[in-house]
């Protein structure tokens, strides 16, 4: 079992603190908030331990994970990889891209490995239909969710939109090559609704929306390839295949065949992939362990984290 501590004890720094106390891979030491109240409060009401010294809860662990808010992200974990210790972040990696290029040369030169918190692709839907995106050309994902004024100290890009950023770079194998977008304040001081259009060199063209203003809840992401188109209900965990093959000369009565203006018939098949319920936080926490046990590369890497926040600040400097 791996020592672990965690910086950070709002309302993800809970979650995490009562998942880590729960699995098999890790031996949850304790904990640091930087707010005293809420610090014994979590104490008393969990029985966690509670650490006043950020450093000494570092030198007693061997793995840390960051829950703070994003401006205190570079801070913390500068110190964290100083001390050689293993980092898990949560999303945005950093403020900025320069700060987590300086974490990435930090962690080569101190030999630590690192995950970034982008839980969507581990998210089971996702992963019941990630191994059948191949080459998509059309992409298009909707995020909107209800008015929470906890999200709010940064932009809509940088609390939902980057999600789908980060699933769209994982499976699109090129780089960007155009970004247009637009985006909207209602209610906070930056844009509660955003959409960009991104094109990648190799074709293929992301459509993204995101919006914290919205009546309802949606999480869904749509893939279209060559003969095949694959949707994704993040909320719902529910995906859909539908693949179009060249028809038979003798399909079967029910088969339900399309003929375009030349004549060429193609089938259609339907394919709804189990989905193995799973809970997807403790998952990327787990992975995070077993990639430090093996010493293999962790599911979602620093470099990934870095280039998802790189995306998302173009995205917001072309408002």
């Amino acid at each position: 079992m791996l020592k672990v501590g965690v910086l950070g004890a709002g309302h993800l720094g809970k979650i995490h603190l009562k998942l880590l106390n729960q699995s098999s891979k890790y031996n949850l030491v304790g904990f640091y908030d930087a707010d005293k109240e809420n610090s014994e409060k979590v104490a008393a009401e969990f029985g966690y331990t509670a650490y006043n010294d950020l450093d000494q809860l570092i030198a007693d662990v061997e793995v840390v994970d960051v829950v703070t808010p994003t401006l205190a992200h570079f801070d913390v974990a500068k110190k964290v990889i100083s001390a050689k210790k293993h980092l898990f972040i949560e999303k945005p990696i950093t403020n900025t891209f320069e700060e987590a290029e300086v974490l990435i040369k930090m962690a080569a030169e101190n030999g630590v490995k690192g995950q970034v918190g982008h839980v969507e692709r581990f998210n089971p839907a996702f992963r019941s239909v990630v191994d059948r995106i191949e080459n998509p050309m059309f992409i298009e994902a909707h995020r909107l969710a209800e008015f929470n004024p906890r999200g709010t100290d940064v932009p809509v890009v940088l609390d939902l939109m980057i999600h789908d950023i980060d699933a769209i770079l994982s499976v699109v194998k090129s780089e960007v090559k155009s970004i247009n977008a637009s985006g909207v304040s209602v209610i906070s001081d930056t844009p509660d609704i955003a959409n960009a259009r991104i094109e990648f060199e190799n074709g293929c063209v992301a459509n993204l929306t995101a919006s914290r203003i919205s009546m309802k809840n949606m999480r869904k992401s749509r893939f279209f390839q060559r003969d095949a188109y694959i949707s994704v209900d993040f909320l719902e965990k529910k995906c859909e295949v539908v693949k179009m093959k060249d028809a038979p000369a003798q399909p079967d009565e029910f088969a339900m065949i399309l003929q375009n203006a030349e004549g060429i018939k193609k089938q259609i098949y339907y394919d709804n992939p189990s989905v193995s319920p799973n809970n997807a936080i403790l998952d990327e926490l787990e992975t995070f362990a077993d990639a430090i046990t093996n010493d293999t590369t962790p599911i979602v890497t620093l470099e990934q984290g870095a280039k998802a926040l790189k995306i998302a600040k173009e995205v917001i400097a072309n408002f």
